[in-house]
């Protein structure tokens, strides 16, 4: 790619010869736009844009600011040769023939048949477009001659002026956006200064709220729900005696209006029935698990612990961000010199449908010395696209996924040196038989060195695992994008089943991945080794790891939203000027709404990152847990490692002190 590409065929548009507009160092340098000789003959921007138009392009320095036609040039070129001297810049270079017929320079395309007032958009010369009460223009015109005798009217370029205007009107919006962001940048990086304090503080105080929330919140549940079952044995009774509540669902059939369905008895006596049953099975699950709820409550409240003791590790998801930031870069810089490596291929434009010669592959240096003019009058050699006929070029396609299997391979492997650095620092204080005294000095720092000297092969052989099935994910989703129009049920079944299938176990290796790192940290051991460990060692405690994983996720779920909300509502006062105290210091915007979402998505991917490291501990500590019970019991050999809250809900008590 980086011997074959040429970026440039990206940057710069370019011409019917295949030159680049704008390019230093060439004839072009000074001509940066791409100018249509007929733009009547190009459906719409889009095709302007992506395809090739059926016309005549050419690099121009300015767009056209008039309405002409080369007829009438023509004819008063001798007494208005400022009128020649103009339009002849829009002709093909090196052209300055105006004795030259008009019907030969129409048909060699020598020069337009007419110009229309242009403005630049995408460096290329659109239509100056604008609507005078309610009726569409051009230069404040509504008709013109397109220079072949005809009068024209301005609705003919609709098409491609709907198009346009909605574009343009887009990039009004886009600058109004960008002026909101260069005026209130600095509050948007303040806010996001407080959601990083807010979700720094909402970790650091989990060790002492993260039972009172959850049993807050459940309790709240089984209220709510037993409230519901009041108000269903309500309506019930309520509904006794009336004419017709008495019906079953049956009897009155499908109705659209679900209104109906509650003035029966059967239908509130169905939903009370319901919710006794789920405030029964949560009731049961409290009663049953609550030993293993409090023990993932103790290891939460133990992970913000561990948290406090190596703060560093919360700024660890920078580095993360940075090596994906280099993966995505590489992978896009690569795409793009892999999909401008052809060579320009010139095709045959015909203005007649029935040229058998149209869209063949021609050379424009020796087609004028071919027939081809001859039996298609007004045919021309332009330039198509970039591609080409070697070994290379055919497979460009192949290489595009091997670079995006490379960029996935990369990303996974920073995101596993991540979870395993992290899994180390965190292994390290919980192995500690004396904390904080026995954490290492730099326990971040340490972990990460191992993890880059001994660790890399495993973590990129447990990359490489993840990355295969992505690809595999990728090119299913390109098969049935490719196959969306087809009619062939079973395909779009066996499809649907097959990403189904990947989409279960690209998560069920991400789960693996994950604790097998988390082993490698602890041991050392090699992938393949830790992966099995840690599977059959959270197997053999399934309960505690589904009680752990819903815990965990509904805090941190709850404390994202208590971030992300309680900012986004803070920014929403401020950039609405409603906080008296800061009123005059609020900028001025066009879109308020420009910054508050950018503060509370912004927010919320603070707190995620944030988040993300405490998950990992959490994480960590359990299979440390989990180790501990099963090596030690307890005794003077074998000590436990866990906290006295642990030993205490196991009802666990050593038999002597741990080993200084």
């Amino acid at each position: 790619a980086w011997v074959h590409g040429d970026p440039r065929k990206v940057i710069y548009p370019t011409d019917s010869y295949g030159q680049f507009c704008g390019q230093k160092d060439t004839p072009n340098e000074n001509k940066t736009i791409l100018f249509y000789f007929n733009i009547l003959k190009c459906a719409s921007p889009v095709v302007l844009i992506n395809l090739q138009c059926p016309t005549t392009q050419l690099c121009v320095s300015k767009c056209p600011d008039r309405f002409a036609t080369y007829i009438d040039v023509q004819a008063s070129y001798r007494y208005k040769p400022d009128q020649w001297n103009y339009f002849k810049q829009f002709c093909k270079p090196g052209f300055n023939n105006p004795r030259k017929s008009v019907a030969q320079v129409l048909r060699d395309e020598d020069c337009p048949s007419m110009i229309i007032p242009s403005r630049p958009f995408l460096k290329r010369c659109f239509p100056d477009f604008s609507t005078k009460n309610g009726v569409l223009t051009v230069a404040n015109q509504t008709t013109f001659r397109d220079g072949r005798g005809k009068t024209r009217n301005v609705t003919d370029l609709r098409e491609a002026a709907n198009g346009i205007n909605n574009v343009l009107d887009a990039r009004s919006v886009g600058m109004k956006i960008f002026e909101d962001y260069a005026i209130s940048w600095y509050w948007i990086l303040i806010g996001l200064f407080i959601a990083m304090i807010v979700s720094l503080l909402f970790l650091v105080l989990l060790r002492f709220t993260a039972g009172v929330l959850f049993w807050i919140f459940i309790f709240g549940v089984i209220g709510i729900i037993g409230y519901g079952i009041w108000h269903c044995y309500w309506e019930y009774d309520h509904l006794k005696g009336i004419p017709g509540s008495d019906l079953t669902v049956y009897d009155i059939g499908f109705q659209t209006d679900f209104r109906v369905y509650l003035q029966l008895r059967q239908t509130w006596l169905a939903f009370m029935i319901m919710l006794c049953v789920v405030e029964v099975i949560i009731i049961l699950m409290l009663i049953f698990l609550r030993n293993r709820i409090r023990i993932a409550i103790a290891l939460l409240k133990e992970g913000s612990r561990a948290i406090g003791y190596i703060m560093s590790t919360l700024f660890y998801p920078i580095v993360t961000f940075i090596l994906i930031a280099i993966c995505i870069s590489y992978w896009a810089v690569t795409a793009v010199f892999l999909a401008t490596s052809g060579e320009p291929v010139y095709k045959v434009m015909a203005n007649q449908t029935l040229c058998k010669y149209a869209n063949l592959t021609c050379d424009p240096e020796t087609f004028n010395t071919t027939n081809v003019t001859k039996l298609c009058p007004g045919a021309q050699c332009t330039f198509a696209f970039y591609g080409g006929e070697s070994l290379y070029h055919k497979y460009i396609f192949i290489f595009q996924l091997a670079n995006a299997f490379v960029f996935l391979w990369l990303v996974n492997f920073a995101i596993a040196l991540g979870q395993c650095t992290l899994a180390g620092a965190f292994a390290s204080y919980y192995w500690a038989s004396r904390k904080p005294a026995d954490i290492p000095l730099w326990p971040l720092f340490s972990s990460f060195g191992r993890a880059i000297r001994y660790h890399t092969g495993s973590l990129a052989f447990g990359a490489l695992i993840l990355a295969i099935v992505q690809l595999i994910r990728v090119i299913l989703e390109y098969l049935d994008h490719k196959l969306k129009g087809t009619q062939n049920s079973f395909t779009r079944f066996l499809l649907c089943c097959l990403k189904c299938c990947f989409w279960c176990l690209e998560k069920f290796l991400k789960f693996i991945n994950r604790n097998a790192y988390i082993m490698i940290a602890i041991y050392g051991k090699n992938f393949c080794t830790s992966a099995k460990e840690a599977f059959f060692l959270l197997m053999r405690n399934v309960v505690r790891v589904a009680v752990l994983d819903k815990v965990t996720d509904f805090l941190l779920f709850l404390g994202k939203i208590l971030v992300a909300g309680g900012v986004g509502v803070l920014a929403f006062f401020f950039f609405t000027q409603r906080i008296p105290v800061f009123a005059q210091e609020a900028p001025t915007l066009n879109y308020y709404w420009v910054p508050l979402l950018t503060v509370i998505i912004g927010s919320y991917l603070v707190a995620h990152g944030f988040f993300s490291v405490y998950a990992m501990c959490v994480d960590t500590l359990f299979l440390c847990f989990c180790e501990d019970l099963e090596r030690n019991d307890g005794s003077t050999a074998k000590p436990y490692f866990m906290s006295a809250s642990l030993h205490r809900i196991l009802g666990k008590k050593e038999l002597s002190p741990k080993k200084a």
